[in-house]
């Protein structure tokens, strides 16, 4: 009576509801916003205004006031009825309602604290989470309660269906036994989801320190290049602001490999806290029947959990504790493979800041404006002796210039005497120098139709069998164009480059010690296509392969780079 006695006072005399935002006018009388803006319309034809409610009088229309207190009020009593409504109370407490604390499924009654004690002393039922739904309780065919679970078909049952219904041949087990059972996997969920989510927290700090540091080294970097342009003359200010760009378009391209696999990680972090928030709701819940039909909960990992269970104990029920220890090693061994592809994918995907790029850029612009210019820089390039195509390694249908730098396929069988450095199998060539240490930097072009590739070689790759192409063993690392599809080589594994323009000229830089070979498409702008990172365990040669109609030639000189 109090409530509605309450609701009376806070409701509007016009539309006779609860305040919606009420406004006050000066005689004092309350109202809904738009309630009053409607009459205060249809009052402005008479050149006087008036209260719906006392009828005062106002020459202008008057300013409408929002009433704070009163509005904090209503949504506080609207926010208890919602409650009242939704909280289930005890049957048994008419004159003062009580909330139930829980619901016997024998007597269809909830009860408080009260009368659950008087309940409990005359009979022994079976206690859910108080609930006004009784239907899903029961079985649906015999309206039974439901006393059983059958693991079979992932349901629960009642006596009836298991004597006489379609389950009458199922192994069934008490709910109770279930719900255990699913408790403990359900446990042993949330402790791997726990430990993901730890293992992703701690991706996160690894990509933010990843960005930092990629940041303090951009930094370096620009102010390398600033210092560097502060003694060239005013004309070359053009290309100082060509390297910034660059050095910046690379930091934006680490930030947003950074962010975009912190949003992925965050989401994946979110969805497993979500998950476990509600697995543990799950375990603290009495209620079997709730917790065993969760939809939610019966993921392909509990699934395949229970599927593993129940085979085990139809088969012998005390496990064998050696079987036990290698489902979890091959449980283990299988997280340790997601997590290594985690991370795998998280190396290929996070780019780094390409310093040699931004140096190359830089050496491009400054030689192409100002001819044989002393430059004071960190990006020191030597030339050594020019890189020389070696005719003993050169298939016989490989034809090379007579300057030793171009080497191109051949319908015609060239005379060569039998070597056990030459290639057999294939139309390929290796270069006479080798590299041994340092880092090293050459420029090839390459045709513009047949398939080839460039790249680098052990001296000790075989020279005949189908093991001995370039990039299909692991003596070797190459880029290639195969049937117009641009790919990168190495012990047969491959991955495919979608590039805006054809290659044209590739500059290959090479850090022996780093263990890091790059290609470089020779553009306006310069880009990065590919780097390799190994740890490099024999000298290397340049090496080169060739299909009908394909060429490559050797354009510059080896330059060594020096600090």
């Amino acid at each position: 009576m109090a409530s509605a006695a309450l609701g009376d006072e806070l409701s509007c005399s016009i539309c006779l509801n609860l305040y919606t935002e009420p406004v006050s006018l000066r005689c004092g009388h309350n109202f809904c916003r738009d309630c009053m803006v409607t009459a205060l319309d249809t009052q402005e034809g008479s050149g006087v205004y008036s209260c719906p409610e006392c009828r005062e009088q106002y020459v202008e229309r008057p300013t409408l006031e929002k009433n704070r207190k009163l509005c904090n009020i209503v949504d506080n009593f609207r926010s208890a009825q919602q409650k009242e409504k939704s909280e289930i109370l005890c049957t048994y407490c008419l004159s003062s309602p009580v909330a139930a604390v829980k619901t016997c499924l024998q007597c269809e009654i909830s009860m408080c604290v009260e009368h659950l004690t008087a309940h409990n002393k005359t009979v022994d039922h079976v206690f859910i989470e108080p609930t006004s739904s009784f239907s899903s309780k029961k079985c649906s065919i015999h309206k039974e309660l439901l006393k059983y679970y059958c693991s079979e078909d992932a349901i629960c049952l009642c006596v009836s269906c298991c004597l006489v219904g379609k389950h009458k041949e199922h192994e069934v087990e008490l709910l109770e036994e279930a719900l255990e059972k699913k408790k403990e996997k359900l446990r042993n969920v949330l402790e791997n989801m726990t430990t993901k989510r730890e293992k992703t927290e701690k991706k996160i700090l690894n990509l933010q320190d990843h960005k930092r540091k990629s940041q303090e080294k951009a930094d370096d970097e620009k102010e390398r290049v600033t210092a560097l342009f502060e003694d060239i003359r005013r004309q070359l200010e053009v290309q100082e602001q060509r390297v910034l760009s660059e050095i910046s378009r690379q930091v934006e391209e680490v930030s947003l490999s950074v962010i975009r696999l912190t949003k992925q990680l965050e989401i994946q972090k979110d969805e497993l806290s979500r998950k476990i928030g509600h697995f543990e709701k799950l375990c603290n819940m009495t209620d079997p029947i709730t917790v065993l039909q969760d939809e939610e909960s019966d993921t392909d990992e509990v699934s395949q959990d229970e599927e593993s269970d129940t085979d085990e104990v139809s088969q012998d029920e005390e496990p064998d504790t050696d079987e036990v220890s290698q489902d979890e090693e091959s449980d283990t061994d299988e997280d340790e493979e997601s997590d290594t592809d985690d991370e795998n994918l998280e190396e290929t995907s996070v780019c780094d800041l390409d310093d040699f790029l931004i140096s190359l850029v830089l050496h491009k612009s400054i030689t192409d404006l100002i001819t044989n210019m002393q430059l004071k820089t960190n990006f020191n390039m030597q030339a050594t002796p020019d890189l020389l195509l070696d005719e003993k390694t050169a298939q016989t249908f490989v034809a090379l210039s007579d300057d030793l730098r171009t080497a191109s396929y051949s319908e015609t069988e060239q005379n060569r005497p039998e070597l056990p450095q030459r290639f057999t199998e294939y139309h390929q060539v290796m270069s006479m120098e080798i590299f041994s240490h340092g880092s090293n930097y050459w420029e090839v072009e390459v045709g513009d139709c047949g398939n080839w590739g460039v790249g680098v070689c052990y001296p000790s790759i075989l020279r005949d069998g189908e093991e001995s192409f370039i990039g299909s063993n692991n003596k070797s690392w190459s880029f290639d164009i195969f049937e117009n599809k641009y790919l990168c080589l190495h012990d047969s594994q491959y991955q495919k480059l979608n590039l805006k323009s054809p290659v044209q000229r590739l500059g290959l830089y090479l850090d022996y010690e780093g263990g890091r070979l790059s290609f470089y498409q020779l553009s306006d702008p310069i880009r990065h296509l590919h780097t390799f990172t190994t740890t490099f365990t024999e000298p290397l040669h340049a090496v080169f392969s060739l299909d009908e109609g394909a060429w490559v030639k050797l354009v510059s000189p080896v330059f060594s780079m020096k600090p």
